[in-house]
């Protein structure tokens, strides 16, 4: 048995890890032999340090193997897409029922917000009774039934990747690319997936700010799943702007039943989960080529057949069978409303201030065992070259924190200039190169 402070030690001092010293230190972090300042010393070593592919294939391996790995006997691929986290990104929330109404079964395991982004579950976590903690029996019959469930990690799933994805939350190591790579991963390969396809944002809202960082990442993804076993694809999506015009938990929900609904489908927004779901069909055989995936994908969606599984899904795991006929009945509204207009054309968003805002107006949490307030945060978010007056409304709690989101949001927007634009969707990595 090794001790983790020697585990640590050698990691802070920038020795490589072999594999037996990393399942040795996972093993520890699900028998209680690390402390919870052992495992926060150690993801601020690798932070620092960094790993060598074959330690992040290791750690990989090791937090997936910590709990349960599922088997699926399923009449379709499965199949799933994570995104590394932005602002208004609740594309899991639409693009799960879209492969699904195409012949994928997605059993998606989503993780609350890290840093300045906002989690799928946290967002879930608005819908009254929706329960995104079922036991594996439940999680299956789900799948196997309504052909999605976005689930958070169960006590089975990865538990030691569950132990570590609080922990860099709140001790500044969430961008470390070692630990993004192996905390993806291990829930994905303890998910029994066929196929998967990830989503690296890159701009002023992404863990990755510059296109190199991105690439790095992406990279790191594909070849660490394709050395645990998993073929998975890679999209560098733009997050220089909010995705959506929303940011926030149950304002997410709401924008996500209005897209499946088609009361509001905004161009980025589609754009780039048409483009994810098209890579999920071609990774399951479920399309020949590119084009004939997205426009499956699109079928599913203005058919009305992605609406009808969301709904079903919901419902399945405990939330309100009308959801998506009533979201205002079920969607607790906050009581300050208030619109931010300013003069002048958006030329660029800081758009990672957006998100901590959001975390600001009680969204997110600057600690583990903080209560989110699914009710906060913006709506109708300006984009650059927007020159309609509203920045965005804020939805707040009182009218204190109204005040702080306002000059907030105010001070993320560069008003006049040349707007800052760019494609949604800006390259695709695969296991050998990046391609446009």
């Amino acid at each position: 048995m090794r001790l983790p402070q020697e585990t640590i030690r050698r990691k802070r001092d920038g020795l490589a890890l072999a594999p037996e010293e990393i399942a040795d230190f996972v093993a520890g972090l699900i028998d209680g032999r690390v402390g919870e300042g052992q495992a926060a010393a150690f993801a601020m070593a690798v932070c620092c340090r960094g790993m060598a592919m074959g330690e992040r294939v290791a750690l990989t391996r090791a937090m997936a193997a910590s709990g349960t790995v599922l088997a699926w006997d399923l009449p379709g691929p499965v199949l799933d897409k994570h995104s590394t986290g932005g602002i208004g990104d609740a594309v899991s929330l639409v693009l799960a029922p879209m492969v699904a109404a195409c012949g994928g079964y997605v059993p998606m395991i989503s993780g609350r917000g890290l840093g300045h982004t906002g989690g799928t579950l946290d967002k879930l976590a608005s819908v009254p009774g929706y329960d995104a903690a079922p036991d594996l029996a439940t999680f299956r019959r789900v799948v196997r039934e309504v052909g999605c469930a976005i689930i958070g990690q169960t006590e089975d799933l990865a538990p030691a990747d569950r132990r570590l994805y609080a922990i860099r939350d709140v001790t500044g190591t969430v961008e470390s690319l070692d630990l993004i790579t192996a905390s993806i991963l291990s829930k994905k390969l303890a998910a029994g997936l066929d196929g998967l396809v990830m989503d690296v944002k890159v701009g002023s809202g992404a863990f990755m700010a510059g296109l190199d960082e991105a690439r790095a990442l992406a990279g790191s993804i594909v070849a660490v799943a394709s050395g645990a076993g998993l073929p998975t694809v890679a999209l560098i999506t733009d997050m220089d702007a909010p995705l959506a015009s929303f940011a926030g938990n149950g304002l997410e929900i709401a924008y996500a039943i209005d897209y499946l609904t088609g009361r509001r489908r905004e161009p980025r927004f589609h754009a780039v989960t048409v483009a994810l779901g098209a890579e999920m069909l071609l990774a399951g055989g479920l399309a020949g080529d590119r084009d004939a995936a997205a426009a499956r994908i699109e079928a599913g969606l203005t058919s009305g057949r992605a609406a009808d599984i969301f709904s079903r899904m919901v419902s399945a795991l405990g939330g309100p069978a009308d959801l998506i006929d009533k979201p205002a009945h079920y969607l607790a509204a906050a009581p300050v409303i208030r619109e931010v207009r300013a003069r002048g054309t958006v030329a660029r968003v800081a758009t990672r201030a957006i998100g901590l805002a959001v975390i600001g107006l009680g969204g997110g949490r600057t600690s583990p065992e903080n209560t989110i307030d699914g009710r906060v945060g913006f709506s109708d978010l300006a984009h650059p070259g927007d020159a309609s007056g509203l920045l965005g409304c804020v939805h707040a709690a009182d009218a204190a924190s109204a005040d702080r989101a306002e000059a907030a949001l105010r001070a993320a927007y560069a008003l006049g200039g040349v707007p800052t634009q760019r494609s949604a969707v800006l390259e695709r990595i695969t296991g050998t190169s990046p391609a446009s």
